[in-house]
């Protein structure tokens, strides 16, 4: 193995063992919190972390052992339901977080009718497109025998081995990205502006309400009045920053697979087998980026996800210090009863030993 790979297995290996904690964080949450059950993105994010711990388990192990042999792991039925779940899981995942920002959408422009208008039945509906939507492709793919392991990624994914099928794949590849990638990105992109637009115009009332009593207040002290104008700034930048990040995550990890994806259908453009592997490592970062973006740095996980874990500690601490009390109350009680023989009188009964 060259430096490249090993640098290579070892992001791979660093990448499952976070993403597969980070996960499994999000889905105790799920299970602890009764408050996120009941709420409708739960659904999506629930989806998002089954897709990403799937993605950790399955595709990343053998991605690895494609870096480190490099020969395809385990045999053709393996890597051919292996290929199919990659297909599934990445195409699922996309769509769910284009449904989170449409739900988001929802949230922040229909405030009022946002009850009526997605409920649980309107999210399990959603739900039930994204998994018709992303199971369609590897169906197609399987049955026409483009899945098998690619050796510039170093994993099982869509492949064609024929070169009399180059045309019909290439014609697949476009049309499976667009309606994946593409379509996600557009969704994205179209409902997070709106969202940012209607939270600009709240702080733009904020601010002005904000300044009208700023000026309003002439003995207020600058101390104050400066940590309002920050604040303000503060108010300003926390929407585009969530924005840019929805975003700017979603194009970091996709783009750069996608767009190799489809250089690669072109003859005349040769990619390094390092970048090819490079940019499934950057897909897979995903799985990582994802229960922290969506999930675990809201209020509400942190506070289920520090609950969850103060309620560990205490019950191993409350363990460990009730084992030590009693052990300590049989100590004294066997102290006591010596000292009692030792300072007692002689029975009546029994002679004193002399």
């Amino acid at each position: 193995m060259s430096i490249w790979e090993v640098i290579l297995a070892f992001v791979v290996v660093v990448l499952m063992l976070v993403a597969l904690l980070a996960n499994v964080l999000v889905l105790m949450c799920f299970l602890y919190s009764a408050d996120i059950r009941k709420q409708v993105p739960g659904l999506f994010i629930l989806n998002l972390t089954f897709c990403n711990l799937l993605m950790t388990v399955l595709n990343m192990p053998l991605t690895l052992a494609g870096i480190i042999y490099k020969s395809q792991p385990g045999g053709d039925q393996i890597c051919h339901i292996v290929g199919f779940l990659e297909t599934f899981l990445t195409t699922n995942s996309m769509l769910s977080m284009a449904a989170l920002s449409i739900d988001r959408w929802i949230a922040v422009v229909f405030p009022l009718s946002y009850h009526s208008k997605m409920r649980y039945r309107d999210a399990a509906l959603i739900l039930s497109y994204t998994w018709l939507h992303s199971v369609s492709f590897p169906i197609v793919a399987a049955s026409l025998s483009w899945v098998g392991f690619h050796h510039l990624y170093a994993s099982c994914t869509l492949y064609n081995k024929r070169p009399e099928d180059r045309t019909q794949f290439v014609i697949f590849t476009g049309v499976f990205h667009t309606l994946s990638f593409l379509l996600s990105l557009i969704v994205l992109c179209f409902t997070y502006l709106k969202v940012l637009k209607v939270a600009r115009f709240h702080c733009k009332r904020i601010d002005v309400i904000t300044m009208q009593t700023l000026v309003l207040l002439v003995d207020i002290h600058r101390s104050v009045r400066e940590r309002c104008l920050e604040e303000q700034k503060r108010r300003r930048q926390r929407a585009t920053k969530k924005i840019s990040t929805f975003i700017g995550t979603f194009i970091l990890c996709f783009a750069p697979y996608v767009i190799t994806r489809l250089v690669e259908l072109s003859s005349v453009v040769h990619i390094n087998s390092h970048w090819g592997i490079i940019s499934k490592c950057l897909a897979y970062s995903k799985a990582v980026s994802d229960p922290f973006v969506y999930s675990l740095l809201r209020h509400q996980y942190k506070k289920t996800w520090k609950d969850i874990i103060n309620k560990i500690l205490k019950r191993t601490w409350y363990g460990t210090y009730k084992t030590h009390k009693m052990i300590h109350r049989k100590l004294n009680f066997q102290e006591a009863v010596l000292d009692r023989l030792k300072t007692s009188p002689c029975s009546s009964r029994s002679p004193c030993s002399t």
